[in-house]
């Protein structure tokens, strides 16, 4: 197991914690600037106004890409796990 692999592994895994999160980075940035417009536009400065909305965004996200990510992520997991033997060499 030589430098190269580890590094490719390395990648590999950051990819998928990207591709895992970028929904549910995307959702919550979108309501978050709607939320900002919308108080600009009103001069409401309520702080918990903008957190209320961003949460539910984030249920909704994972509500919806809930079953992507999970397969993401086994599909990652059985790899590794299934070329375990090969690691250990």
């Amino acid at each position: 197991m030589g430098s190269d692999f580890v590094i490719q592994l390395g990648q590999e895994a950051l990819w998928v914690a990207l591709k895992i999160s970028g929904p549910i980075l995307v959702f919550g940035l979108v309501v978050g600037l709607v939320v900002s417009i919308f108080q600009a536009t009103t001069q409401i400065q309520e702080q918990s106004l903008s957190f209320i909305p961003k949460i539910l965004a984030v249920v909704v996200a994972l509500a919806v890409f809930g079953p992507w990510m999970l397969s993401v992520i086994l599909d990652f997991t059985n790899g590794i796990m299934g070329n375990l033997m090969q690691f250990v060499r």
